[in-house]
């Protein structure tokens, strides 16, 4: 096996040296690719594919990469790919001259090309550019894999997606559909009449999420920052402001693990609207789903891991106690209080801390035995206070708040509320998240006194959501894992 592997490797480092050489020929006779500023491109592959029957016979320039190659004898083919997809090239030496035919036979896979030519279906019937002249425009010095796909090891495809973009057409069409779809988000909130901001990466106190922020030092002012872990108080802070209607689709940073869920940097896209409610903020997830499927999918009715997801339909409401109650039979409505509830998660198996409440045991019960089933769209809401800290209270249930999370192949694809607008509420909530932090709780919000200070300004009643953008973009492209919707995910170094 090992001196297989010897042989591979003098095979491949002769292979790179003889590309090598063909640059330096290049250079020394004056045609180095890597002077070359620009090329006319008039029409991409499949552009001419579709509209061949009016095209035939005009002349056409394409540019993209040599991915095959069949040199026989005065003619030969090529096969280009650019973004688009590929189209053949029928190269022969009387058309495009004899140095310049004995050029291009020297050129290899992966070499990127401009090819100018006539429009015309070969006699096996394949659309191709009859190249009346081909032109280097860089040279490959590295060689392309031979089936990417069979690559066990796809950490590759992920440390280099440049080439993973090169060899599989799919991975491509999910980045270019990932384009399209927050295009679409943008024009639905844009014709809705919502302002797009943008607001600090580098913040001090880093709130609106519970999770862990990322510390840094910024040495100018020799201050501690956090990178954002959310958009939230920002956002509100323009509510207050006057800005009636506003969204923000940006990374945030959360110093967490690696999942096929989770990835530290994401993008994140967080809206509110002033005057409205939880029951708005439903209205428009649910409008927007459907507008962004339709538009970018063809249809509200998509295929998630070989199941059928169904976006057309009213989506699902249902409150997390009643959702727990269909799912275990335990009613959280008849449980006293957080000695009870414990006694009851001590019967089923939950683990709970110390620390824990009433409410946070029934978020417990929710993750343990509900969220795996809530594979069609469905709204949770109204969720227990103490795992809500920014929103406002149910008035006629205040141990509950006004939020829903929306799930979807049983994963949460969006959390909102109707907003916590009142300064003094909002103060006693800040306290106890900072006695959980005390108490151990790494994820805690920390007071934010310029925004307590903006609510007393006055905030208006208002409904606010954040969408995880890369969750939905898993869902519309029917991949598995989030690295798959990510161009450079998050990558452990590769000498560690």
């Amino acid at each position: 096996m090992g001196d297989t592997q010897n042989t591979q490797e003098q095979d491949i480092n002769q292979l790179l040296k003889v590309r090598r050489e063909k640059l330096a020929a290049l250079q020394e006779s004056g045609r180095d690719p890597f002077q070359i500023t620009k090329y006319d491109v008039t029409h991409h592959s499949l552009e001419i594919k579709d509209g061949f029957d009016a095209l035939e016979g005009q002349t056409a320039a394409i540019a993209g990469r040599i991915m095959s190659k069949r040199i026989m004898g005065k003619a030969s083919f090529c096969n280009v790919q650019d973004i688009q997809g590929n189209i053949q090239s029928y190269v022969a030496r009387d058309s495009v001259g004899e140095e310049a035919y004995a050029d291009f036979k020297k050129y290899d896979v992966g070499d990127i090309v401009g090819i100018k030519g006539e429009i015309f279906r070969t006699r096996t019937g394949e659309i191709s550019i009859h190249a009346a002249e081909i032109t280097l425009l860089a040279k490959s010095l590295q060689i392309l894999p031979e089936k990417y796909h069979g690559l066990v090891n796809t950490d590759i495809r992920y440390r280099q997606r440049y080439t993973d973009l090169i060899m599989n057409t799919d991975v491509k069409e999910t980045f270019i559909r990932r384009s399209r779809i927050i295009s679409s988000i943008r024009r639905y909130l844009d014709d809705q009449g919502f302002l797009e901001v943008e607001t600090p990466m580098l913040v001090s106190n880093a709130g609106g999420a519970a999770a862990r922020p990322f510390e840094t030092h910024y040495n100018a002012l020799d201050e501690d920052v956090k990178l954002r872990i959310s958009l939230e108080l920002y956002l509100k802070r323009l509510i207050v402001g006057g800005l009636e209607r506003v969204y923000e689709i940006g990374r945030v940073f959360r110093n967490e693990g690696l999942d096929t869920r989770h990835n530290p940097e994401f993008t994140l896209m967080e809206l509110y609207q002033a005057y409205t409610d939880y029951n708005g903020m439903m209205d428009l997830t649910e409008n927007m789903f459907r507008h962004v499927a339709q538009e970018v999918c063809g249809t509200t009715t998509i295929s998630y891991g070989g199941v059928e997801i169904d976006l057309g339909s009213p989506f699902r409401r249902i409150t997390m106690i009643d959702a727990v109650k269909e799912y275990t039979g335990v009613d959280f409505d008849q449980i006293k209080d957080t000695e009870e509830a414990k006694r009851i998660a001590d019967e089923k198996g939950v683990h709970y801390e110390n620390r824990h409440q009433k409410g946070d045991i029934l978020n417990l019960f929710f993750e343990e035995f509900v969220e795996e089933h809530l594979i069609q769209p469905t709204f949770v809401m109204d969720h227990p206070v103490e795992i809500s800290p920014l929103t406002k209270r149910k008035p006629d249930k205040p141990d509950y708040v006004e939020r829903f999370e929306l799930f979807i192949t049983c994963r949460e694809m969006c959390n909102a509320y109707s907003e916590l607008n009142d300064p003094i509420d909002q103060r006693a909530r800040f306290a106890a998240q900072e006695e959980a932090f005390a108490a151990g709780d790494e994820e805690a919000n920390h007071t934010d006194e310029d925004f307590l200070n903006a609510l007393e300004i006055g905030m208006p009643p208002t409904g606010g959501i954040g969408y995880g953008i890369d969750r939905l973009v898993m869902l519309l492209t029917d991949s598995p894992a989030i690295r798959d919707v990510l161009l450079f995910p998050t990558m452990k170094s590769i000498d560690k």
